[in-house]
């Protein structure tokens, strides 16, 4: 299994480079974290982005251009054909045990599930960009390429994913930045929490 870390996005509503932000006073910044909690589960990571020069690691550029992280996904696929656990860069609070969580219904799916992922209990949501892609999927992605589709929850049908509940309460691993409050939150926080020793 590869991982992807994905970090194609523009940072528009964020206005500077997120990649580049650090959160844990450790002087990692959001990509550097990401590629090394990947690379605790995975044979190897990638960084799925715009162009290869965008990120200091192996790099799967897009295919296809401005098609978000559809694209990204589906680019990944394409080219190492091979499951992929994919998992977005702006994730500030993602941890090993949600990825052995994910990793280990991944292990005990269903025959025929192409896709494991998180979904939120009060509102059905899937966190697609915290989820195991199979080979499988590759058809599912052709189809929906040639269709417009650009939705996860779309391509791949609801009867072959798997899904891992989690509730609010469990919900901080999925919080992500997108905006400059959203980073100011996420640095308090982080200082809250080695405060506490958490």
């Amino acid at each position: 299994m590869y991982g992807i870390v994905m970090a194609g996005g523009l940072s528009s509503r964020m206005g500077r480079n997120k990649l580049r932000l650090s959160i844990h006073g450790d002087g990692k910044d959001m990509l550097e974290r990401t590629v090394e909690l990947l690379g605790g589960f995975t044979d190897d990571v990638f960084v799925s982005c715009r162009a290869p020069e965008d990120a200091p690691f192996k790099a799967i550029p897009d295919e296809v251009d401005r098609q978000g992280p559809f694209g990204g996904v589906y680019s990944a696929l394409r080219r190492l054909q091979k499951p992929i656990l994919v998992l977005s860069c702006d994730l500030p609070f993602m941890d090993g045990p949600t990825l052995r969580r994910l990793l280990d219904a991944r292990e005990a799916r269903l025959p025929g599930t192409i896709m494991t992922t998180y979904q939120q209990e009060e509102t059905g949501f899937i966190e697609a960009l915290v989820a195991v892609y199979e080979p499988a999927c590759l058809p599912w992605f052709d189809a929906a390429w040639e269709q417009g589709i650009r939705k996860f929850s779309v391509v791949i049908p609801e009867e072959l994913r798997t899904h891992v509940p989690y509730s609010r309460s469990e919900a901080l691993p999925f919080f992500n930045i997108n905006y400059p409050a959203d980073f100011e939150i996420a640095r308090r926080l982080a200082e809250l929490m080695r405060r506490d020793g958490m």
